[in-house]
């Protein structure tokens, strides 16, 4: 196990696209839905260069996903069927959202509604 970053063991795609089992070395697993890895994409498109930027995606509640890439030995590059392919989550971004999990859907839903977007609608805010 690396001093500072877990380390995945094991990466897995759900048969049904719909989720992301990831093992780590400090032994947490975690089980990511494409959803909530589609609206916290770390993209520059998602994010923005600031927290004033970052957009709100809406629509995405049955996104799949249809690639998982290595991008070196730190991150992997996930495709989604909305053809979303261009953010790197590392194994440190992927660890910390599998621990927030709830907490990062709960802020995604809450600003869906404060933007008057909805999960199953197309919409960025």
């Amino acid at each position: 196990m690396s001093e500072l970053t877990p380390w995945p063991v094991e990466i897995r795609l759900a048969k049904d696209k719909r989720s992301l089992s990831i093992a780590f070395d400090d032994g947490k697993t975690f089980s990511l839905s494409a959803e909530l890895l589609r609206v916290t994409s770390p993209s520059a498109e998602v994010q923005g260069h600031s927290e004033a930027e970052r957009k709100t995606v809406g629509g995405k509640r049955n996104v799949a996903i249809l690639s998982v890439d290595p991008v070196g030995n730190y991150a992997v590059r996930i495709g989604f069927d909305d053809m979303h392919s261009t953010g790197i989550y590392s194994w440190a971004f992927l660890h910390d959202l599998g621990a927030n999990a709830d907490l990062r859907l709960q802020s995604y839903l809450d600003d869906l509604a404060a933007k008057g977007l909805d999960r199953d609608k197309p919409g960025i805010r």
